[in-house]
């Protein structure tokens, strides 16, 4: 295996190439980042563990056996509660910035009204990150500086996958608290979201569906996470490139409310390993579309 990054900045990105790519799919995790600079901590109101409630804790950890299987990963480093690439680049609140931001934003999304746009206002649950305003070149040097360089290498793989392959599936990984705000608790431990048919082929999402029921764990399609940003801007089938988003329970590898690696770890990055397999093994057998290459 070789780590690179292109961007020679080890707070972007860490990418992990096996010696050979084997499996027509690639792994990302845009929100497993935990590296916390000082100045973001001194201008937000929450501590150091609260500061964490959006974070995809010990993804990063879930997915790190998979270059091992003959496929690349990529994960942010940065956090999500500072910038998130799951989003468009310029779903901004325009509230948030102490100067007129540009009209061309996507200030209305649905995503920028619950405060949690391309630089989130709010963490999980709804408590917000910062003490005061930001300055608009804040928030375009995250962009331009992060953002752009996580998806520039996203693409980069994309391409070398289908070329190589012809096809090739993005799995985009994640994880969901186990339990709501209220208190309820999540009703599977496994939510795959394929963008209700649209990022990918349903033989893909039966192929996930069925590797994950056989190791025991519960799985819902699209129910309450039918994909993001990624999975639905890289999700082309009909150009021969899939993609699949996972969300995992946390309860099932981690300790959430200290923030800590549960025992199960091991078990659950086997089974997402096993997963891996067989959604590669489902992709080959999708023709690439004849018009694809025109």
């Amino acid at each position: 295996m070789a780590r690179a990054n292109d961007n020679n900045d080890l707070t972007v990105l860490s990418l992990v190439r096996p010696t050979r790519q084997t499996l027509p799919v690639l792994v990302s995790s845009p929100h497993s980042g935990r590296n916390y600079d000082s100045d973001f901590l001194t201008t937000s109101r929450l501590d150091n563990l609260a500061i964490r409630r959006s974070e995809d804790a010990f993804v990063d950890d879930l997915v790190a056996g998979i270059p091992a299987l003959g496929a690349p990963t990529l994960c942010a480093l940065f956090p999500r509660a500072w910038l998130d690439v799951n989003r468009e680049p310029y779903e901004l609140d325009p509230a948030m910035f102490d100067a007129p931001m540009p009209r061309w934003i996507n200030a209305r999304s649905p995503r920028v009204r619950a405060g949690l746009g391309t630089i989130p206002r709010v963490v999980a649950g709804g408590a917000e990150i910062y003490r005061g305003k930001l300055k608009p070149d804040d928030a375009e040097r995250r962009i331009k500086s992060h953002y752009m360089v996580y998806h520039d290498t996203l693409i980069g793989l994309i391409d070398e996958t289908r070329d190589r392959f012809g096809t090739g599936c993005l799995i985009d990984c994640h994880s969901m608290p186990s339990s709501g705000n209220d208190g309820s608790r999540q009703k599977a431990d496994i939510v795959i979201g394929d963008r209700f048919g649209a990022s990918c082929e349903r033989s893909i999402t039966a192929a996930a569906t069925e590797a994950l029921r056989n190791a025991g764990l519960t799985v819902r399609r699209n129910d309450p996470y039918p994909g993001g940003f990624i999975t639905e801007n890289y999700g082309r089938p009909d150009l021969g490139m899939h993609a699949i988003q996972l969300e995992f329970n946390r309860g099932l590898y981690m300790n959430e409310r200290t923030m800590q690696r549960g025992r199960s770890m091991a078990a659950i990055r086997d089974v997402l390993e096993s997963t891996v397999k067989a959604i590669a093994e489902a992709t080959l057998t999708i023709a690439l579309p004849a018009n694809a290459a025109e």
